[in-house]
Formats: structure tokens, C-alpha cells, sequence
């Protein structure tokens, strides 16, 4: 008996830290603001992250095989 019940406390025990997972990602991703689009005065969208500057292309031309 001792043994059942060891079990199902194991099986609650774990069923209650997935659910916990998945409560605390939803509650992170719903506390994130929406994104916005900013737009430059021409239309053109600004954008963040990769840019081929002048140092990185630089870097490519010295860069071949």
C-alpha cells in the first residue's frame, strides 16, 4: 500500500512542476509588450540586428579562401 502510494505522490509531484513550466513560460510571453514596427520618415522600416557594414564586409574580403 505504501508503495501506491509513493507513487501517485511522485506522479503529482511531477505533474505539478509541468504544469508550473508551462504557467510560467504563458506568464512570461504574456507579460512581453507587443511589438512595434518604428518607421523612418522615407517609409522604410528600421530594423535591428545584423547590418553589412564597411568593417564587416572588410573583414569578408580579407576573409576568402
Amino acid at each position: 500500500m505504501n508503495e501506491k502510494k509513493a507513487r501517485l505522490s511522485r506522479r503529482n509531484f511531477l505533474l505539478t512542476v509541468g504544469a508550473g513550466g508551462v504557467a510560467t513560460a504563458a506568464a512570461i510571453v504574456a507579460k512581453q509588450p507587443a511589438a512595434t514596427q518604428s518607421s523612418t520618415q522615407d517609409g522604410k522600416h528600421a530594423t535591428r540586428g545584423y547590418h553589412a557594414t564597411e568593417h564587416v564586409n572588410s573583414y569578408y574580403r580579407t576573409a576568402k579562401v
